[in-house]
């Protein structure tokens, strides 16, 4: 997965981690043992995100300083889980499991439906910055699929009628993120 910092969404420069944050990075750091602070990569990317709204590889070059780690061990976490956004996203992500029991009723007719209802492709963030579409695997909903997750919401039983209500339910602010 390429690591984009020059992108046209959600570009602010990277100015540091505010001073609340930084603090709960040393609170999560200090649960760890000497030596094993590294143990609190994936809690503090999920803190660092939701300060900036996606990894930044200058935000992620911050956590391995605080860490005391090589900036390529943040990587490796960061680009493995899809839930970490290592390239600027909209305000709300729709991520759509497209592993084999989603796949069989139907979660490629829905990403396909997404597409044209938001006029983007898969990867791709709307002109308003509203909605990023990625796909995913696995979300572990088998029995309830095709599902999508939005900002760690899931939306079950996916259907082209469900998918105009998430869309229109979001824009209005009905769920909020």
């Amino acid at each position: 997965m390429k690591i984009e910092s020059n992108s046209n969404q959600n570009t602010a420069e990277f100015k540091g981690f505010s001073k609340e944050t930084l603090a709960k990075f040393d609170e999560i750091k200090n649960h760890f043992p000497e030596g094993k602070e590294k143990s609190a990569i994936i809690r503090m990317l999920h803190l660092a995100q939701s300060e900036i709204g996606w990894l930044s590889t200058e935000g992620m070059d911050a956590v391995a300083k605080i860490l005391n780690i090589q900036t390529i061990e943040v990587y490796e976490v960061a680009t493995f889980y899809t839930m970490f956004h290592v390239n600027p996203v909209g305000k709300y992500v729709f991520e759509v499991c497209r592993t084999g029991p989603c796949m069989l009723v139907g979660s490629d007719k829905i990403i396909d439906y997404i597409q044209e209802k938001l006029n983007i492709k898969v990867g791709g963030t709307t002109a308003d910055g509203a909605f990023t579409l990625k796909t995913v695997e696995c979300l572990g909903a088998c029995g309830y699929a095709p599902v999508l997750q939005c900002n760690y919401k899931f939306h079950e039983n996916l259907t082209k009628e469900k998918v105009d209500e998430l869309i229109d339910a979001y824009r209005s602010g009905i769920i909020e993120n």
